[in-house]
């Protein structure tokens, strides 16, 4: 079986880079994906030489944009259970303190905040674009804006939910609201993700991951708190599989940048 994942690192800066390599899905997240993702992290755990880890897309459309619409997730018969196929596709989901930074181009959308929401923090370079297209298509959006909501100000995640594909959110407004930290020329952005990362890296790791670990603390309070809601909202609120379709075929291709 072909991987989804690439990791290369560098055992000098102690620097992994884990890229999500499905660039003609615009690296969308299936099953086996995301089966990776939990094992790659996990791994990451037991690595001493590993001291900090770079996450990116590969190709230049796209960061990630979600879940993989191919992707079939049998679901209870019940309101208050939901299975969730990325319940575990992030690093703190997998018990990992090591820090982790996102360097993002292209689009990262939907699914893809699972993976922002636990990083540290993000860099982009001037081609990024961030937007949530679940209410567009007649799903909830729960998980990603718990995740969001940690990072933006509400009424940005609140109109990036609610507009849904209609609006993007650009690599600028991004930095100027503060869920990108860094921006960069185009293609910039991983280079700029590694030395960032290869800086903390060249501390002492129990004291980088004790940080890591308290800033968590103070967040993971009100994210575990949102997220137990977010499995009754998305049973409730998502429409049927069959007219999520629908409304995905007949998308509409415009959408405003702001």
């Amino acid at each position: 079986m072909t991987s989804s994942l690439r990791i290369t690192t560098d055992k000098d800066t102690g620097v992994a880079v884990l890229t999500l390599d499905r660039p003609a899905k615009l690296n969308a997240i299936d099953l086996d994906m995301a089966c990776e993702l939990t094992a790659a992290w996990r791994e990451f755990r037991y690595d001493d030489a590993i001291r900090a880890v770079v996450l990116t897309g590969a190709g230049e459309r796209a960061f990630c944009t979600g879940l993989d619409r191919s992707v079939e997730v049998r679901q209870p018969n019940s309101p208050y259970m939901v299975d969730d196929p990325l319940d575990t596709i992030g690093p703190k989901a997998n018990d990992l303190w090591k820090p982790v930074i996102a360097a993002v181009h292209g689009m990262a959308c939907g699914g893809a905040f699972y993976l922002l929401g636990e990083s540290e923090f993000v860099v982009a370079d001037e081609t990024a674009a961030f937007f949530d297209p679940h209410t567009t298509y007649g799903m909830v959006s729960a998980y990603e804006s718990v995740y969001m909501a940690q990072r933006m100000p509400f009424g940005e995640v609140a109109r990036m939910a609610l507009m849904g594909s209609a609006e993007r959110i650009s690599a600028r407004r991004a930095y100027e609201i503060g869920l990108v930290s860094e921006l960069t020329a185009p293609g910039g952005a991983l280079d700029a993700a590694r030395e960032a990362a290869a800086v903390i890296a060249s501390h002492p790791p129990e004291a980088v991951q004790g940080t890591v670990r308290a800033l968590w603390a103070a967040k993971e309070a009100a994210r575990a708190h949102a997220l137990t809601y977010a499995p009754q909202l998305v049973s409730l609120g998502n429409l049927p599989g069959e007219r999520q379709a629908e409304l995905f075929r007949t998308r509409r291709s415009d959408f405003r940048v702001r």
